[in-house]
């Protein structure tokens, strides 16, 4: 029997991390990219790799696809939909090797709650154009689960973080801010604690099941950020009101809503025990991990 083949949409830093996991298990790993430079980073990797994006689909979809038991999707939907369905809902529902599919949502789907709880039973109230497009293509996974059978999963992810991409590294490169805007709270999740629930979810399934995947604190980002001074030893950036922290469009966005998000679901349903229930445990882990990096490299 062969091993378990993952394919996966949008290999970006989440589903890398999970697809890593895997692979060091034995399974086959096969994903999209963009560019024959990138395939050629891939393939030399171990992992097949087939071009893909908006404008150009997959090239034969029946190959790529063949003997895929397990499928991940984290390309998000753009301006004209999700190019995914929009390309290949077709093929994938004609996928009979197929055990579990997942989708990268987001928890900007619940809008603003103004800083009160929401589960996965709230009422979408999406704020944003992005996260309305969210929304549809949430609606467009289950669709093809409820019409073709696919055995898709919904996994609405707070903010991610985790080497590399957390408050640590930010101020060491000097990017970090402390913006003050009271009553906002941000979820986050851990990167490894992503890849723990997808596997919770795998080893048991339940299709067309919705999860918040978030740790247990809501916290305002600029506490987050002085935290991160504080492991680092060295002083905070001044804190600055939202209205004078001149940011991107994009990071703005982030500041529009204020929510707590539930997730009693993927520990209840699942069994997941998270490994960084609140940001200090995952920015603690990271110190540590990064002093023995550099401790190694030294020696």
């Amino acid at each position: 029997m062969s091993s378990p083949r993952l394919f996966v949409f949008g290999l970006g830093y989440s589903a890398r991390v999970f697809a890593e996991s895997l692979r060091a298990e034995g399974w086959r790993i096969a994903a999209t990219c963009r560019g024959e430079e990138k395939r050629a980073a891939l393939e030399a990797e171990g992992i097949e790799a087939f071009p893909f994006d908006r404008d150009r689909p997959l090239a034969d979809p029946a190959a790529a696809l063949e003997g895929t038991t397990h499928l991940l999707v984290s390309i998000p939907p753009d301006a004209k939909g999700d190019p995914v369905l929009d390309h290949h809902a077709r093929h994938l529902a004609d996928l009979r090797t197929l055990d579990w599919a997942g989708y990268l949502s987001t928890t900007g789907v619940y809008g603003d709650t103004k800083g009160e709880w929401v589960s996965e039973a709230a009422w979408l109230k999406p704020t944003g154009e992005r996260q309305k497009r969210r929304v549809e293509a949430e609606r467009g996974w289950l669709g093809l689960h409820r019409q073709y059978g696919v055995p898709m999963h919904l996994f609405r992810l707070a903010g991610i973080y985790g080497p590399g991409r957390s408050a640590l590294d930010s101020v060491r490169d000097g990017t970090a801010k402390r913006v003050d805007k009271p009553g906002q709270v941000f979820g986050r999740i851990h990167v490894a604690d992503i890849a723990a629930t997808l596997r919770a979810s795998m080893a048991k399934p339940t299709l067309g099941a919705v999860y918040n995947v978030v740790d247990d604190l809501p916290t305002p980002s600029h506490e987050v950020v002085e935290y991160a001074c504080r492991l680092l030893g060295v002083e905070p950036p001044p804190l600055v009101p939202f209205e004078q922290a001149d940011l991107s469009p994009m990071a703005a966005s982030f500041y529009a809503d204020s929510r707590r998000v539930k997730n009693d679901r993927i520990k209840r349903q699942l069994g997941v025990t998270l490994a960084y229930p609140d940001y200090r445990a995952g920015l603690d882990a990271q110190l540590a991990a990064d002093r023995l990096a550099a401790g190694n490299l030294r020696s």
